[in-house]
């Protein structure tokens, strides 16, 4: 029996829309409506349950119901058909988003509450997955996309993850670990018992715990492996690091960051786990920091409402040579979007660097300058312009703002294989150790240059995806997001979910009790204490 689910998309400007179910065929038995739960479906007697989404996300929750509930969220393009479906057999229930269906310029997430009894496989391509609870069995496979699994503290499990591209950060204080590496990890939760089986190929994992354990020192293992993230993606303050949040309302990790001063800044976003929806208007006591397990007094806060100095670095290499024009609208589409009182810069580059503005409110100015924008020539120096730009906000530090960078680029330095040209003097890994350090959060936005004749030599699909990877790094190691922009025309509408999510980053500060500069690593845990509110941020800093 089978189920077709049809989508409503999401209004232009909104980043992610919960979209309501519409059913192209008549409901049966075991598919039905679920009030506020959306669409639910009785699982098989032997609790066998398959989710599909290539390239959306899919977060799952574990309930005491007993039934299967599902509400999905559309981004981008109107689908082409029908996207999501449900079958169930006498064997198996399936619910699955159809990549051809969906259409390349469409996001379909999954939000499933599960049965404690479930057997569940999920597989994905591009998104990430993240999964709240331990159900009987739990299998995860993902080839891009992140995996974050936040587990019961008083739970029994034997885990065995592998990440071999990103690394498996484990924050469960409580693991019994039998071996464990940077790339793979195989350990006993409790006495052990549910299998649960993870692989991200070009991801990473993130395993957390939540509960009375929780508060738990951290493992000497995670205090290890700052150099590893969550996709999701996170962000941090400046000079100072962000966090990961993990437990009852969990976070996505992000990287780590330097701290040179007494005091320790992080800025972290909060939004709906359920439906990703960015939360405004928190306070100060809604949120809890804790370092190394120990719980630190917030000495400073600062609501979403703080103004930042916003600066577009835009790449205008040969990639985007016969689009100015599709750059020049984005980058004004970004100033109507943004808030009044934060101010913008913008610097382009491509062999040289151009400080098209330096930050302002004044939008007529703004746009007049980009207006004014041109092409400049030769290869692309995108380590060298992002440092450059880094330079250029540590500049602003004396007028007490907070600080994003927005980078737009297809990644393709000229240091890479196959890539034409002059590359950046700067090495990646410095640049990524500076990005760490770096007194802001950095977007980066990855347009999708694949397919375009770049140069006359041929550049090789792995140079693709590694250039892809480390835009994803880079956003990762600055506490900010990384977006997928798979044309030009689809830049302005990236640039615009920045500005809405922007808008729910809230900055803490504190004097850590522990004031020993050993240069030893220091992790971070952020909790807000709100339903279903999710933390994203960078995960600690190292005390020098």
């Amino acid at each position: 029996m089978k189920v077709m689910l049809y989508l409503r998309r999401a209004k232009p400007l909104s980043s992610v829309l919960a979209v309501a179910f519409f059913l192209l065929f008549a409901l049966q038995t075991f598919a039905r409506p679920a009030d506020d739960k959306g669409i639910r479906a009785d699982l098989p007697v032997d609790g066998s349950l398959r989710i599909e989404n290539p390239r959306g996300n899919v977060l799952v929750d574990v309930w005491n119901e007993r039934f299967v509930a599902v509400i999905a969220t559309v981004r981008g393009e109107k689908p082409k058909g029908a996207p999501v479906s449900v079958q169930r057999t006498e064997q198996l229930l399936t619910v699955s988003v159809s990549a051809k269906d969906v259409g390349m310029m469409t996001r379909v997430d999954l939000v499933l509450h599960i049965p404690e009894r479930s057997r569940a496989v999920i597989v994905s391509e591009m998104g990430g997955v993240s999964v709240n609870g331990l159900p009987a069995e739990l299998t995860i496979e993902s080839v891009y996309g992140d995996i974050h699994a936040d587990f019961p503290a008083s739970g029994d499990a034997d885990i065995e993850a592998e990440a071999p591209a990103k690394g498996v950060v484990s924050l469960l204080p409580q693991l019994k670990s039998e071996s464990a590496s940077t790339a793979q990890l195989h350990a006993r939760l409790g006495v052990g018992g549910k299998p649960v089986r993870l692989t991200s190929k070009r991801g990473r994992i993130t395993l957390s715990s939540y509960g009375e354990a929780a508060d738990v020192q951290p493992t000497d293992e995670a205090r290890k492996t700052p150099v590893l993230i969550g996709a999701d993606k996170n962000r941090a303050g400046a000079g100072t690091p962000s966090t990961p949040l993990t437990s009852p309302q969990e976070v996505d990790e992000g990287d780590v960051v330097r701290v040179d001063t007494e005091l320790v800044t992080l800025n972290v976003s909060v939004v709906d786990r359920g439906t990703n929806r960015g939360l405004k208007g928190l306070a100060e006591n809604d949120f809890k920091l804790f370092e190394d397990g120990k719980q630190q007094q917030i000495a400073h806060f600062e609501s979403a409402n703080a103004p930042f100095n916003l600066i577009l670095l835009i790449d205008l290499s040969t990639s985007t040579q016969e689009k100015i024009g599709l750059v020049r609208e984005a980058a004004l589409r970004f100033v109507n979007a943004a808030r009044p009182a934060d101010r913008i810069g913008i610097i382009t580059f491509a062999n040289t660097f151009v400080v098209v503005s330096q930050p302002t409110t004044d939008r007529e100015a703004l746009r007049e300058r980009i207006n004014a924008i041109q092409q400049p020539k030769g290869s692309t120096k995108l380590y060298d312009a992002l440092a450059f730009t880094m330079d250029e906000v540590g500049k602003l530090a004396k007028d007490q703002r907070r600080n994003a960078i927005i980078l737009m680029s297809d990644g393709l330095d000229s240091t890479l294989p196959n890539v034409s040209g002059e590359g950046s003097k700067l090495d990646y890994k410095e640049l990524l150790s500076r990005v760490r350090e770096f007194d802001g959060v950095l977007y980066t936005l990855w347009l999708d240059t694949t397919y375009e004749p770049l140069s006359d030599l041929d550049i090789q699909d792995e140079t693709f995806d590694l250039a892809y990877d480390r835009m994803e790094e880079l956003a990762e190691a600055g506490g900010g997001l990384f977006y997928e922009v798979e044309k030009l025309e689809d830049l302005a509408d990236a640039y615009e979910r920045v500005v809405a999510d922007l808008g729910t980053v809230y900055s803490l500060s504190y004097r850590p009790t522990n004031r020993v500069r050993d240069g030893r690593w220091r992790a971070i845990r952020v909790n807000v204490m709100q339903p279903n509110a999710v933390a994203r941020g960078k995960r600690g800093y190292y005390a020098n």
